[in-house]
């Protein structure tokens, strides 16, 4: 466990980092721009289909990429617990409204519900959805090295924009590390997450909000070393990013054109 892990369903941003530092396969000489516009085209895909064939073929070949470039499976099945339960928790009660053929129904204060098979086709549609953009993003960061992440940031948005996304990502590892040797702390002294909220509510909040009070003033100190080394307001990310070849181009391009047709000449693209 890194020092920034503070739950094993929670994305470990220290290995994601050792990944994309030291991953070697195909996938990590491709062409960071091939891959991020790969991104928003799954983005704009899963975002204007709801077919769950073509939700669950795109997931099983994003899947399948993720092996291939010898990422860890396990940690990614860890991970995606928390989007799984954060779609359960909001699809759940929309799925009670959907209309359709009711599979189970129930009365309550003279009010029929009813569970549709139409429900249970956008439950499981939105968690596909879901599933698709957090895997090929967790593929993209951990193929993607530090410095051409970052430099792409650098040339994406305009100022100060630019500066918050890269110092909010240096300072996210700060908080991380302090609340995971917080609950290391707790943990060694027999205590656990539930059972400190639990009995001991109030002091747990306030040991909560002092790690946020040192993450500051430790960001603080990190500012005033920058400042000292030169940093004038602007962190420029000069790193040069190879650019997509003949093949990343073509990738996009046929990759665009499944869309368009997926989309405009398939009738089928809002159901099975």
């Amino acid at each position: 466990m890194s020092a920034t892990m503070v739950s094993q369903h929670i994305p470990d941003l220290d290995l994601i980092t050792s990944y994309a530092e030291r991953n070697d396969s195909f996938f990590s000489k491709v062409s960071p721009w091939t891959k991020l516009g790969g991104l928003v085209l799954v983005i704009l895909l899963i975002t204007l289909t709801r077919s769950l064939a073509i939700c669950s073929g795109l997931y099983i070949a994003i899947l399948a990429v993720y092996y291939l470039a010898g990422l860890p499976i396990k940690k990614l099945f860890a991970w995606c617990a928390l989007p799984v339960l954060f779609v359960l928790s909001l699809v759940g009660l929309l799925a009670w409204s959907e209309p359709g053929t009711p599979i189970v129904s129930f009365a309550v204060a003279g009010v029929t519900i009813a569970l549709t098979d139409n429900g249970v086709l956008l439950v499981f549609t939105l968690l596909l959805k879901a599933l698709v953009s957090v895997t090929y993003s967790l593929f993209f960061l951990m193929t993607t090295k530090y410095e051409h992440f970052a430099g792409m940031i650098f040339r994406i948005f305009p100022s100060p924009l630019d500066q918050i996304f890269l110092m909010a990502y240096r300072f996210l590892f700060l908080t991380l590390a302090m609340t995971g040797s917080m609950l290391k702390a707790v943990r060694s002294r027999g205590g656990g997450l539930v059972r400190s909220i639990r009995m001991q509510g109030r002091i747990f909040a306030e040991v909560f909000a002092l790690v946020f009070i040192r993450s500051f003033e430790r960001a603080e100190r990190v500012h005033t070393a920058m400042i000292a080394r030169g940093y004038h307001g602007s962190y420029a990310a000069g790193t040069a990013i190879p650019r997509p070849g003949f093949v990343g181009y073509g990738v996009l391009g046929a990759f665009s054109l499944i869309i368009a047709i997926v989309v405009w000449m398939v009738p089928n693209t809002r159901g099975w």
